[in-house]
Formats: structure tokens, C-alpha cells, sequence
């Protein structure tokens, strides 16, 4: 299945020069969104993972079904103030200024095999600081799966060695 049929490009949105890609048309199709799920569930079957987290919003779109499609618990990965219970935190770059995401802190016990998922790997800003959480708390990620990676922007060369796979590749 080609996944691109599925997701929208907007051109000129947020801002003038960047392209979009728009993964609200891929959940609505039934068989992209199951078909997406169900390849980052394989990917994942071999890994042992005991985690998945996720970075809001688009992140839990896929990362709570690939949970349950695997079996595995869910953590969900909110900006700073959105969650409940004690956190921990990291600060990360944005391109005009800089974010914070929290995570609870008894999300992960030490030694714990996390796998992150979200819609989308760009410059690799979020994700690097979702692993920093992972790390921070003594989990270990065993794998970074995304529906969409933007090659252009070299976000898999800011993840390391941290084994990543993408659904779908566009040159930006």
C-alpha cells in the first residue's frame, strides 16, 4: 500500500515554504490507518518492547494502537503543565524559541524496553528529547518508529544510533 495516496500535502502551511504533510487523511481511511498501525506493530514484534511512548497530539493517533496491537503499556508525552502527577521535564529548541515536555514520573521503571512512536520525524528535536525522558527515568529505547520522515531535514542524524524506521519518506 502506498501511504502517500493517503495523507494531504499543504503547501504554504504553517507558514510560507513548508510543506505540509497531513496525516489526518491517513486515519481516515480505514485500511491506511490499519495498515500503518499494523506495520509499526511488526516491526516491533521482536523487540520485547514493554513501553510505547508517544509525543502529543498526532503521537497517540498511532502509538496508543500500536501499544495495544503489541501488548504493550502506553505513555503519553504532554508540554509542560498537562499532566497531573509529578513529572519529569526536558527543554528542547524550537525553530523560534524553545518547548517543554513532561512525562509522569513513575511512567517507567529502570530497565524498562521503550518504544517511541509518532506521526512524523523532522529535524529530530522532539523525539531526541522524548528518549532523554525515556533515559532520564531508566528505561532503554529499542526503537523510534514514525508514519511520515522528512529526509531533507536529517532528523535520523539527531537520533544517533537508536534504531528508527519510517512508513514514508519525503524530500522536502
Amino acid at each position: 500500500m502506498d501511504l502517500k495516496d493517503s495523507i494531504r500535502v499543504i503547501d504554504g502551511f504553517p507558514k510560507e515554504g513548508i510543506s505540509f504533510k497531513d496525516v489526518t487523511t491517513l486515519i481516515q481511511d480505514k485500511e491506511a490507518y490499519k495498515y500503518s498501525v499494523d506495520k509499526i506493530g511488526e516491526y516491533l514484534k521482536d523487540k520485547n518492547v514493554d513501553l510505547i511512548v508517544a509525543p502529543e497530539a498526532r503521537g497517540f493517533l498511532f502509538g496508543a494502537p500500536v501499544a495495544y496491537k503489541i501488548g504493550a503499556g502506553f505513555i503519553p508525552v504532554r508540554k509542560k503543565g498537562k499532566l497531573p502527577c509529578e513529572t519529569v521535564e526536558v527543554t528542547y529548541e524550537l525553530e523560534y524559541g524553545e518547548d517543554i515536555l513532561e512525562m509522569h514520573k513513575d511512567a517507567i521503571k529502570k530497565g524498562q524496553r521503550v518504544a517511541i512512536v509518532d506521526d512524523l520525524l523532522a529535524t529530530g528535536g522532539t523525539i531526541n528529547s522524548v528518549a532523554k525522558l525515556v533515559e532520564a527515568l531508566g528505561g532503554e529505547v529499542v526503537a523510534a518508529c514514525f508514519v511520515v520522515e522528512l529526509t531533507d531535514l536529517n532528523g535520523k542524524d539527531k537520533l544517533g544510533d537508536y534504531d528508527t524506521m519510517s512508513l514514508v519518506k519525503y524530500n522536502v
